[in-house]
C-alpha cells in the first residue's frame, strides 16, 4: 500500500500548513483530499510536490507491505 505519511512529517519539518499548500503553492483541494486519504495521484503531481517542497520522493510517499 502506498501511504503519504512521510508528506505530513515533511510539511511539519518545513513549517508548511495544508492551507499554505493550497493558497501559496496552488495545490488543488481535490489533490489534497486524495493525499489525506492515501488515494492515487499522478506522477506529475508527485513531481510537483517534490519540486515545491524541495525534497526527495521518500519525503512524500512510502510503500508499506500489507
Amino acid at each position: 500500500m502506498i501511504t503519504f505519511d512521510p508528506l505530513w512529517d515533511t510539511l511539519r519539518k518545513k513549517n508548511i500548513s495544508t492551507y499554505k499548500l493550497v493558497t501559496q503553492y496552488e495545490l488543488s483541494r481535490g489533490t489534497l483530499d486524495s493525499l489525506k486519504h492515501n488515494r492515487s495521484i499522478t506522477l506529475n503531481t508527485l513531481d510537483q510536490l517534490c519540486s515545491m517542497l524541495d525534497c526527495d520522493i521518500s519525503d512524500v510517499i512510502r510503500y508499506e507491505k500489507r
